[in-house]
C-alpha cells in the first residue's frame, strides 16, 4: 500500500512539474497555477507517506 502512495506522489509531482512548465512556455497563467496545485499535491503525499514510515521504525 505504501508503495502505491509514494508512487503515486511522484507521478503526480511529475505531472504537476510538466504543466508547471507548458503553462510557463505558452503563457498560459491557469496552467501553470493547475500544474503548481498539483505538485503540491505530491509533495503533501509524499510528506504524509514520509511521516508514517517514520512512525514505523
Amino acid at each position: 500500500m505504501a508503495k502505491d502512495e509514494k508512487a503515486k506522489a511522484k507521478v503526480e509531482q511529475a505531472k504537476g512539474k510538466v504543466k508547471e512548465a507548458a503553462g510557463r512556455a505558452v503563457g498560459n497563467e491557469g496552467l501553470t497555477t493547475k500544474g503548481r496545485a498539483e505538485k503540491a499535491k505530491g509533495d503533501i503525499r509524499q510528506a504524509k507517506e514520509k511521516t508514517k514510515d517514520a512512525f514505523k521504525h
